[in-house]
């Protein structure tokens, strides 16, 4: 029973928020939301107020996200799946649904095929508690990912049920998206001694390694027309370099912080480097039309600080800058039809370092 009135003060707690968080939106007027030059928006909303929201993709049928959130305020201390409609109306609330256990520490969440599923990963398995963060000062405060050996990739149901465990590995298995037709699932794990992508057939469960340089791989996506593969990388190549990164992976952790932008075809066959920008160049994913790339990069500042969005060509020419936050603006995704993009960024936030969902009609 206390379970249930948790889980029902919970929901009703979110909702209240998405409705607060929406009035002071419409007292601030949308214009808020919009920075000088960011000329590729229209009509942008913000969709959560407070907490560290991020990874917002589209189901399949363009009507909903599914996200992880952390909000210390509201009882979640460290990333748990959420999914909510994207509203129809801008008098409608973003009303938003747990579906994680609430246990361990989720990522990178997906929706299947059906728009009834999503794939996550989750660290629940292996401990309910959240894992612990890793120790920056040990390393001279460099700014580090962990990788957790916990975590395994699920299927659940919209109602929380997990269907499938689809990894088992001693290793982090996490990073997972699917092709257009929802018939494989490109993801990371260290489970052969290094960060690399592996493709898995959902059907038949067989899989097969695609990666196999040293450095880091992982955040890959299939084109919309299922030819490409994009996704991040890194290649240390000096002495220095490589043993840093080495000692690294070696307490499962990684310092993503030089990154580069990577495409090759659906099968891995082709890989070629499409930036060398320097500095973090990462989630990267194909614009509609699967030749043109939008992703996210601090390379025009030099303390790392803050992350724009920007469009290239395939190729790497013509790059274009789309956000203008003073912040991070990052994780972007288009919706099916090509329409809209959502994006997780620091604007509006009132000086905190929440990061919220933003949705927006897409202006060429």
């Amino acid at each position: 029973m206390n379970n249930l009135i948790a889980t029902t003060y919970g929901k009703t707690f979110l909702m209240l928020c998405s409705l607060l968080g929406f009035f002071q939106n419409k007292l601030q007027g949308q214009d808020s939301l919009l920075y000088a030059n960011e000329s590729h928006f229209k009509n942008i909303r913000q969709l959560t107020f407070g907490g560290d929201n991020a990874e917002a993709y589209w189901s399949y049928d363009g009507k909903s996200l599914v996200f992880q959130r952390t909000s210390l305020k509201d009882g979640i201390p460290c990333d748990q799946i959420f999914v909510g409609r994207v509203p129809d109306k801008a008098n409608d609330p973003f009303e938003l649904k747990l579906i994680s256990t609430g246990k361990g520490r989720t990522t990178c969440a997906f929706f299947t095929k059906d728009n009834q599923h999503i794939i996550y990963a989750s660290t629940h398995l292996a401990s309910s508690e959240c894992p612990p963060a890793p120790d920056r000062a040990k390393h001279g405060n460099k700014y580090i990912w962990p990788l957790y050996r916990g975590f395994d990739i699920f299927l659940s149901d919209l109602n929380g049920n997990i269907i499938k465990q689809l990894t088992n590995s001693a290793y982090y298995d996490a990073e997972a998206t699917l092709s257009p037709d929802g018939n494989k699932m490109i993801y990371t794990s260290t489970k052969d001694g290094d960060i690399e992508l592996y493709i898995m057939d959902l059907k038949t469960e067989k899989e097969v390694r695609i990666t196999y340089e040293l450095g880091y791989d992982g955040g890959a996506w299939f084109s919309p027309d299922g030819k490409k593969i994009i996704w991040r990388a890194s290649r240390p190549k000096t002495e220095a370099a490589i043993t840093e990164y080495k000692e690294l992976l070696a307490q499962d952790l990684v310092a993503p912080t030089n990154m580069e932008v990577w495409v090759a075809n659906a099968d891995g066959t082709e890989a070629k480097q499409v930036t060398s920008f320097g500095q973090a160049n990462w989630a990267p994913t194909f614009m509609p039309d699967s030749k043109r790339i939008i992703f996210a990069s601090n390379h025009e500042y030099k303390r790392g600080f803050p992350f724009n969005l920007y469009t290239m060509n395939g190729d790497g020419s013509n790059l274009q800058k789309v956000s203008r936050d003073k912040g991070f603006d990052a994780f972007p995704m288009f919706s099916p039809d090509g329409k809209r993009l959502v994006f997780s960024s620091n604007r509006n936030n009132g000086g905190t370092r929440d990061t919220n969902v933003f949705v927006a009609d897409w202006v060429e």
